[in-house]
C-alpha cells in the first residue's frame, strides 16, 4: 500500500470517495446523515477556516482529520482544533490514525503553530488509548461547551 496525505482542495476529485466516507463515519457514531450530494455540496464550499488532512490509496479515501485554525492559545500563540479523526473500518489498527496524527503535526510545526486541541468521547477506552499513544495528554480541568442549532437560534434572537 502506498498512502499518500494531502489537504483536500475545494472541488478536489477525492470529494465524492471522502463524502461516502463520511456517511461510513456516521453510520458508526449512529447519528443521522444527509444525503450524499448534500456532504458534497459542504465539501465543495466549506469555509476557508476549514481544512481536511486525507489519507488516500490508489484513489480511494481510507481517512481523513477535519480540523481548523484556532488563535489565541497559551501564550498567544496559534494553534489547530482537530474536529475528526476517522480512519475506514476495513483500514483500522494499520498505523492510518497515526500518521494522520503524524501528518497533521508536521502541519502545524511547518505553519509555526503551538498545538492541536481536540476532544474524545470519555466512554471510549480504545479511542483515549489511541490518542495517549499519539502523546496526547487528558486535560481534565477543562469542559467542552456546545451551542447547537436550537441554542445558537435563541442566542442569537
Amino acid at each position: 500500500m502506498t498512502v499518500k496525505m494531502r489537504l483536500l482542495e475545494r472541488h478536489d476529485a477525492a470529494i465524492p470517495a471522502l463524502s461516502t466516507l463520511m456517511q461510513e463515519m456516521q453510520a458508526h457514531y449512529r447519528v443521522p446523515c444527509p444525503p450524499l450530494d448534500e456532504i458534497i455540496a459542504g465539501l465543495e464550499s466549506m469555509p476557508p477556516s476549514a481544512e481536511i488532512l486525507v489519507c488516500e490509496d490508489a484513489g480511494s479515501v481510507l481517512g481523513f482529520a477535519a480540523f481548523s485554525g484556532i488563535y489565541p492559545g497559551p501564550g498567544l500563540k496559534p494553534g489547530i482544533f482537530l474536529k475528526e479523526l476517522y480512519v475506514t473500518a476495513s483500514q483500522r489498527g494499520q498505523g492510518l490514525g497515526r500518521a494522520l496524527m503524524q501528518a497533521l503535526a508536521a502541519l502545524a510545526r511547518q505553519r509555526g503553530l503551538a498545538r492541536i486541541d481536540w476532544t474524545a468521547d470519555p466512554e471510549n477506552s480504545k479511542l483515549l488509548a489511541f490518542y495517549e499513544g499519539v502523546g496526547g495528554a487528558r486535560k481534565p480541568d477543562k469542559l467542552f461547551f456546545r451551542l447547537d442549532e436550537e441554542a445558537l437560534s435563541r442566542l442569537a434572537t
